[in-house]
């Protein structure tokens, strides 16, 4: 059974620091779509469901989370009952980085393992050294994957470049029935209801 505690779910945790891409990153796999103008997230949760031949509902949901983790009692929980992390950086902010290693000790201890199925993600991946990059994809690549026993992804919320291979490594990880794979997921993409343009608040949580 899911962590989240209901069979045929699977739930996605993302996590980062305050404006690293982590809505963008979503609203992009999910409808597609990018705004540029920047809006903090409070908590919100996207939730996609369909039927399936012979297996019923499939249902995954995607927990989209603050960066200023001002409820720490709930970002636990949302760790204890979630199937897989996404850990979001900025390529052009190192302390983001920093923030990732936080929260990936955070997660073993809560979940009291040495190891937990993460994928790190470098988000604004199209930006180039001449426009602010400062990490480079390899040199995070190495600490990730090496000393972290973690999976490594970058992606670009803006141009939409590997958006799907962020959840393709999210899920590969909790190994899920080949139904909710991400090609699955991007194809009924478009049942997800669209959030309003203006997200200031919190949505209800399950």
């Amino acid at each position: 059974m899911s962590l989240s505690g209901r069979p045929n779910t699977v739930r996605l945790l993302f996590l980062g620091a305050a404006g690293v891409g982590k809505s963008a990153l979503i609203r992009r796999f999910l409808h597609d779509r990018f705004e540029h103008k920047y809006t903090r997230t409070v908590e919100e949760l996207h939730v996609l469901e369909y039927d399936t031949a012979g297996s019923g509902k499939m249902r995954l949901e995607i927990l989209d989370t603050s960066g200023s983790y001002a409820f720490p009692a709930m970002r636990a929980l949302s760790i204890r009952h979630s199937d897989a992390f996404a850990l979001v950086y900025a390529v052009d902010d190192p302390g983001s980085l920093e923030e990732v290693r936080r929260l990936r000790d955070e997660i073993l201890e809560l979940r009291g393992s040495k190891s937990a199925p993460i994928t790190v993600v470098g988000s604004k991946a199209d930006l180039r050294e001449i426009e602010g990059r400062v990490l480079l994809a390899a040199d995070v690549m190495a600490t990730v994957e090496d000393e972290w026993d973690a999976n490594f992804v970058e992606a670009s919320a803006r141009t939409g470049g590997n958006a799907v291979g962020v959840f393709r490594a999210l899920l590969q990880q909790v190994n899920p029935p080949r139904r909710l794979s991400a090609d699955a997921v991007w194809r009924h993409r478009d049942t997800v209801p669209r959030p309003p343009l203006k997200k200031n608040n919190s949505c209800v949580l399950s």
